[in-house]
């Protein structure tokens, strides 16, 4: 399975299943899209909610093939390897961004990319997928969001062809004004079309995906829902076949339960604590982090303090949103907490370092440095703008920061806490509501930043990240 991560790095996560419940991160698609002011958080350009989008995975011949688009870049990507753990990938570009795409490799060696809103347009691929065949461009489906009604909020995109006993399944996600996300399908006998199609499923804004067959024969769909501040949920969804349709759901409805393995949970295969302590043949970074936006690789370290993770500030910003090198988990349902000790021996006058929940709406509670004085602040944005919603006065180099997180039936809240021994856990500030902003796209991720504000050089050393699925008792 590959994932959506937009504007962090790397990206284009790729997780491994065994029986379609647990999964397990194994690699990236990519270590940074492109070096763009956007990406790289310069020159007041950022890229959130945008950078790569929908990526589809592939795997024909004995080699995976992993595509992405980037309306921040204008291209279009495909990664190839042999082997998705270890690579080597190869990277393909070419313009324009295909917005939404599928990646479709027919019987007959040729090459197809399907992509678009509403309107759904077909290209033949180049052998060597380098870019589009020359007058292979046609129009696939002039209004693939009509199974779902003619009052369409969203118009059907996120393209995904699958071929099955001879016939071709066009899956696609649209939204109809005053309902939920809905998967429509269309099937045609031949690639090209025509094409029928029907709503396919329209039940707790599941929707967006494919289809999967396990080796006894057991069909489902793979689908997403939003789901408020923890951001998007995957969903299994049963499939059975009736009259060369595939039936998504019981009787329309998305099941809460299946008779599946149970979970083990998602620690630590997609989030994990880290104490970073390295190995030689460690990497200085485990899977599980990602940078908000590209690093500068100059500016943090693993090595310079063993055990710790060194943030460097090399220029000065405004704003935590704009400030490059904060270092991010997922955030994950239905309850979590993510804790750290900080060293600020080795702040300087306006640094600002600590424990962070980004989203646009994000809150902070870290040390700041004002007049030569060290202050614990907790910082909220849940207003839109930056507050300092309190301060306490810091008379020690070492300090432990926890934010806790309720998704529990989209409560979406969050508390923040101090502790001055890493025993004793004090609340500071307010609780912060968590929604689901679209100008970052995203759920809530855990980071660890530093930032300067006056004046470059100073550092901030992180002895560890802790994350539990639970919260405390405080």
């Amino acid at each position: 399975m590959s994932s959506t991560t937009m504007h962090l790095s790397p990206g284009v996560p790729i997780m491994k299943s065994t029986d379609l419940v647990n999964w397990k991160l194994i690699n990236y698609a990519y270590d940074t899209l492109g070096n763009v002011d956007a990406l790289n958080l310069e020159n007041g350009a950022n890229a959130y909610g945008r950078g790569s989008w929908a990526s589809c995975i592939r795997y024909h011949k004995g080699i995976f093939y992993v595509s992405t688009f980037a309306a921040t870049t204008g291209k279009t990507y495909i990664f190839k390897t042999k082997n998705l753990e270890k690579g080597p990938w190869e990277r393909i570009t070419f313009e324009p961004s295909y917005h939404d795409h599928t990646i479709f490799f027919d019987d007959d060696g040729k090459i197809y990319m399907i992509w678009g809103v509403k309107k759904l347009t077909m290209v033949e691929l180049k052998e060597d997928l380098s870019g589009v065949k020359e007058g292979t461009e046609r129009v696939l489906i002039e209004n693939a969001s009509a199974p779902a009604g003619d009052n369409i909020m969203l118009g059907a995109e996120g393209s995904q062809l699958f071929k099955v006993n001879g016939k071709y399944y066009l899956f696609n996600i649209t939204w109809p004004r005053g309902g939920m996300r809905t998967v429509v399908i269309h099937r045609a006998d031949k690639i090209t079309g025509p094409y029928e199609g029907k709503l396919a499923l329209q039940d707790l804004g599941v929707a967006q995906g494919g289809l999967i067959d396990t080796p006894d024969g057991t069909w489902y769909a793979y689908l997403f829902r939003d789901f408020g501040g923890v951001g998007r949920i995957p969903y299994i969804v049963p499939v059975k076949w009736e009259d060369g349709w595939p039936i998504l759901g019981v009787n329309g409805k998305v099941p809460e339960t299946l008779d599946l393995p149970a979970s083990k949970g998602l620690i630590p295969s997609i989030v994990a604590s880290d104490e970073f302590t390295r190995k030689k043949k460690d990497p200085a970074l485990p899977l599980v982090w990602q940078w908000n936006h590209n690093p500068d690789n100059n500016l943090w370290s693993v090595k310079e303090r063993k055990g710790y993770l060194r943030l460097k500030t090399g220029r000065v910003d405004t704003s935590f949103v704009s400030a490059r090198n904060t270092l991010t988990q997922r955030t994950i349902g239905p309850e979590c907490s993510g804790s750290t000790m900080l060293d600020v021996s080795n702040m300087k006058e306006g640094d600002f370092a600590g424990l962070s929940l980004l989203q646009k709406n994000y809150g902070l509670v870290g040390v700041k440095v004002n007049n030569n004085v060290k202050s614990i602040v907790m910082v909220s944005a849940a207003s839109g703008k930056s507050v300092d919603i309190q301060t306490i006065t810091l008379a020690q180099n070492t300090v432990y920061f926890k934010a806790e997180c309720n998704f529990k039936d989209r409560t979406d809240i969050a508390h923040f806490f101090y502790s001055l021994d890493g025993k004793s856990w004090n609340p500071i500030g307010e609780s912060l509501k968590m929604p689901y902003t679209l100008p970052h796209f995203m759920g809530y991720r855990f980071g660890l930043f530093n930032y300067a504000t006056q004046q470059t050089g100073g550092y901030a050393d992180f002895d560890y990240f802790h994350i539990e699925d639970k919260m405390s008792e405080n």
